[in-house]
């Protein structure tokens, strides 16, 4: 609203303040006046207003670019428009550089004033409004957990996000690579610009050129028109290479040339562009066995590898498991308008206790098939059980555990859909969606007594 901006006028001709306070008060601002330099520094510092209309020619030793100088780095929200009846080009360059927004000559215009400062409030909220909305991802792409491993963790990434330093993020599939990755963003200086993901393992050797660097109209069959890469997205941001340890030798070269060179040339074209990006890559694989096997260039990998971050397994975290089923759950409530559920004592230690070769990832879908299949609100080893949470008994095969696994939790679910529906089989096999005559084949095959 404008009635909560605060404009200061620093002029010492009394006839300009009169009427811009005077334009500008009938316009709904808050307005305030200063006669010289050194009044004007001090009502600065005092009342730190949205915007000042300065005038750069004032008697004594404080003109208006020495106010500028003296108030611009303290105070930084603050925005200049800088007034002049003798301006030179020389001058308007000065104040620019000195940080003011703009630049109007005398005798003043009030639409252009006017104009002026609507473009400044316009900026102010549009920089606010990208403030709010990065506090509010940076809250949701917050790494949960108060573990020693993860207090590491976060404090390695607090000191890596506000250089320009590459990082190489190693840890198992499912750990949450890709959420330090987006930390390592959102907190470094290039958070407003684009953070741009690349599944390294998901493209063809011979399609990496045209996908992370672009093609020109007619590079090949099909390119009916030119197409942008996955680097030009990224400029002036963080390009993600994901499964980075998946990437064929070949494509391999041809990233190491362009992360060398910090140009490229799109696939049928002739022209260099220069490129600005922060790389970040990730893999769950060794990198230096991959090497040993000529697997991985070490070339590329001490190019990735400035800053590493090793990203803990959940079974190296289980005090965190408490906190990452609380979270969420309460994810899952406010998504999905579930009553949000509470555990008992047995649950967490059965929880705790549980191998999570899956990390975080197996959790988070261990937590959501909870919430689709009890209908209760308060959660007991049994509704861990009826969910598939077992243990992989010791010397015995993956496929046989999860063959297993999967035979336990169909013979609790169907024990619990039975007797949620008094033993009535027909209105089990209705409430769960099978032909009755295959409810009855599980029903014999499990040994349940309905």
């Amino acid at each position: 609203m404008k009635s909560e901006i605060q404009i200061l006028i620093i002029d010492d001709e009394a006839p300009i303040r009169d009427v811009l306070s005077a334009s500008l008060r009938d316009e709904g601002y808050q307005v305030l006046t200063a006669a010289d330099g050194t009044s004007g520094i001090s009502a600065i510092n005092e009342i730190r207003p949205n915007i000042v209309l300065l005038d750069i020619w004032m008697p004594g030793e404080i003109d208006g670019l020495e106010v500028l100088r003296r108030t611009k780095s303290a105070h930084p929200g603050v925005q200049y428009i800088m007034m002049s009846g003798h301006g030179t080009i020389e001058t308007a360059v000065k104040a620019t550089k000195l940080g003011a927004w703009d630049f109007i000559e005398k005798p003043l215009s009030i639409d252009k004033i006017s104009i002026s400062i609507a473009n400044i409030l316009s900026f102010q909220a549009e920089r606010n409004e990208k403030i709010a909305l990065l506090n509010k991802l940076r809250k949701n792409i917050a790494l949960v957990g108060d573990s020693a491993p993860m207090k590491e963790l976060k404090q390695l990434i607090a000191r890596v996000a506000p250089s320009l330093s590459w990082v190489l993020i190693t840890g198992e599939n499912g750990t949450g690579k890709e959420l330090v990755a987006q930390n390592v963003h959102y907190l470094s200086a290039r958070a407003s610009r684009p953070f741009v993901e690349v599944n390294c393992a998901a493209i063809p050797s011979e399609l990496i050129e045209s996908e992370l660097f672009g093609y020109e109209k007619g590079a090949f069959t099909g390119a009916d028109k030119p197409k942008k890469g996955k680097f030009d997205f990224a400029n002036g941001g963080t390009i993600f290479l994901d499964e980075i340890g998946d990437m064929s030798l070949d494509a391999q070269a041809k990233i190491l040339r362009i992360l060398q060179e910090k140009k490229l040339q799109r696939v049928g074209g002739t022209q260099t562009i220069e490129i600005d990006v922060r790389v970040v890559a990730a893999t769950n694989k060794d990198l230096e066995a991959e090497i040993k096997k000529g697997k991985f260039r070490e070339d590329l990998f001490h190019r990735l590898n400035v800053v590493p971050l090793r990203v803990p397994a959940l079974r190296d975290r289980v005090d965190d498991i408490p906190a990452l089923v609380v979270h969420f759950s309460e994810q899952f409530a406010r998504e999905s308008g579930y009553n949000q559920k509470t555990f008992s004592d047995r649950a967490w230690e059965r929880m705790r206790a549980h191998g999570w070769t899956g990390n975080v990832r197996e959790l988070r879908n261990f937590v959501e098939r909870l919430y689709i299949l009890t209908p209760g609100d308060f959660i007991d080893v049994h509704d861990l059980k009826v969910a598939g949470l077992t243990e992989l008994a010791a010397g015995t095969s993956t496929e046989s555990s999860f063959r297993r696994a999967r035979a336990e939790f169909e013979k609790e679910f169907l024990l619990h859909k039975i007797s949620e529906n008094g033993g009535n089989i027909s209105k089990t096999a209705e409430a769960i969606g099978l032909e009755r005559s295959y409810l009855h084949r599980k029903i014999k095959t499990y040994g349940i007594e309905a």
